[in-house]
């Protein structure tokens, strides 16, 4: 049984906070992605206990600066099943890493996903009525199924790309536009991934304006990347590398 943690921490620029957050996340390390100008970081591991524990000792959330929205220096915990594991086996694991978080730690933890609001949900209607704590605020922890972070590069102003994530938002695609560095980004959550991936948002951005590149944020279920044609995947940041269980290979049982 496997279950997989796509941790999100309100800390994306290089130096000795995040060095300590990595170090405490390597054992079980699948995956780092960290963005300067969002300021976040989606480290993907096995136990995200010791990663969660050295954020909460290193961060504040007050001094935070970024463009994605967050509630806790450790901002979002999910748990999604993999291989034998089933979503009840997630429910447990978030059940128990919430009682984990405020008996140890003393932060508060929000459900989401799987009988819980949703994550939009939570953010909009919990999460801002929720009492933090001083320094690393609260934890959205989740139990849910894969999900694939996507962000496409436009051609575009921010207008113009904010209406665009609009047009494009349905059950199966979570989309805000941003400015990132002089750039601007649609930024995408693909909630239902084998139904519309990497391709289809792509291409639903592409029919309405001009496309500068795409990003892969994190990894990505095997079953999703073999959905999209192999000649299309230097196109979409897809490789074969970037799939979740050949990361789960490398790590011993």
């Amino acid at each position: 049984m496997v279950l997989v943690s796509p941790v999100n921490i309100s800390e994306g620029r290089a130096g000795p906070a995040l060095e300590r957050i990595l170090a405490a996340a390597r054992p079980s390390l699948l995956d780092v992605h960290s963005d300067v100008h969002h300021n976040r970081s989606v480290v993907t591991v096995i136990d995200p206990r010791p990663l969660t524990r050295a954020a909460v000792a290193a961060l504040d959330l007050h001094a935070h600066v970024g463009v994605h929205p967050r509630f806790g220096v450790v901002d979002v915990v999910p748990f999604v099943p993999f291989g034998t594991a089933t979503m009840a086996d997630a429910v447990a694991a978030r059940d128990a890493f919430i009682a984990w978080l405020e008996a140890e730690l003393g932060v508060p933890g929000a459900a989401y996903g799987e009988g819980a609001p949703s994550l939009p949900e939570l953010r909009r209607d919990v999460l801002p009525a929720t009492t933090g704590h001083p320094t690393a605020g609260v934890v959205a922890v989740g139990a849910r199924g894969p999900l694939v972070a996507y962000n496409v590069w436009v051609d575009t102003d921010l207008a113009t790309a904010q209406h665009v994530a609009r047009a494009v938002r349905s059950p199966a695609i979570r989309a805000l536009g941003f400015p990132v560095g002089g750039r601007i980004q649609v930024s995408m959550n693909l909630v239902a991934p084998l139904t519309v991936g990497p391709a289809e948002a792509y291409d639903a951005v592409a029919a309405l304006v001009p496309v500068r590149g795409a990003e892969l944020v994190g990894l990505v279920p095997e079953a999703v990347l073999r959905a999209v044609p192999e000649e299309r995947w230097v196109e979409l940041d897809l490789a074969a590398d970037k799939a979740v269980e050949a990361r789960l290979t490398r790590i011993s049982p």
